[in-house]
């Protein structure tokens, strides 16, 4: 009978016969990980207009941990001068009226480091005294920012808004076209999409477009194209007529 100790040399193999388990970030074609954004978190004390800040929002700044907690002036003194009233006035309001905010500002570190950050504020609120104290954090998202200008990224955004609203109307087209379907036809709603589906490749139109000649049909403003028309009697006759 083998001791456990002889057994669990048995067991034992050489490292370079151990499989190296390569972590899936590392793997090729795999997606890079998304930055980790770097958090600094503060406090207000309006009742002693004091500060405190975390180890973090130091670094944010380009302090070492353990400087000397800040007091107003140097807090503002790294925001740029064009962001600087912007969130004094959200930090008065937040103080005056317990508004809470989120803005985006741009701070210089005592190194010399250039960021962009994300600014939160949430008011501690007495009932009897108004605001005690804003808490909030600053986020880092120098390294998260889209390429290009402020007037490209506010475009690109533009145009993914009316990328978005196009595909909501386009929803709204075809769950409208599937109701009309459903009707005529007695069928359920897969079956309604499917019979979009395949009207759609057999007239080489978008399933978009064929909803929306559908829904014009039913709503009396244009008639059924031919084609459409003889595939949807064809597939599933409707219960009435098609205009």
């Amino acid at each position: 009978m083998s001791s456990p100790a002889v057994a669990r040399h048995r067991t034992m193999r050489h490292p370079s016969s151990v499989a190296t388990t390569v972590p899936p970030s590392m793997r090729p074609g795999s997606v890079p990980p998304a930055p980790v954004l770097s958090t600094g978190r503060y406090r207000f004390d309006r009742r002693s207009d004091t500060w405190w800040w975390s180890p973090e929002m130091f670094t944010l700044h380009g302090l070492p941990p353990g400087s000397p907690q800040p007091d107003a002036e140097s807090c503002l003194r790294h925001h740029l001068a064009d962001d600087r009233s912007r969130v004094v006035r959200a930090l008065s309001a937040a103080c005056s009226s317990g508004r809470a905010f989120v803005l985006e500002s741009r701070i210089v570190g005592a190194d010399g480091s250039h960021r962009t950050v994300l600014l939160t504020g949430e008011p501690r609120v007495d009932p009897a005294t108004g605001a005690m104290a804003v808490e909030g954090t600053c986020i880092d998202l120098t390294g998260c920012r889209a390429p290009g200008s402020d007037a490209e990224r506010i475009q690109a955004l533009q145009t993914e808004v009316q990328q978005l609203k196009a595909a909501m109307a386009s929803r709204a087209a075809i769950e409208q076209a599937k109701g009309v379907l459903m009707l005529l036809t007695n069928c359920g709603d897969e079956v309604a999409f499917q019979l979009l589906a395949h009207i759609s490749s057999h007239t080489h139109r978008k399933v978009r477009d064929v909803a929306t000649v559908i829904t014009e049909s039913a709503a009396g403003r244009s008639r059924l194209p031919d084609d459409v028309r003889a595939i949807i009697r064809d597939a599933c006759p409707p219960s009435q007529p098609l205009r």
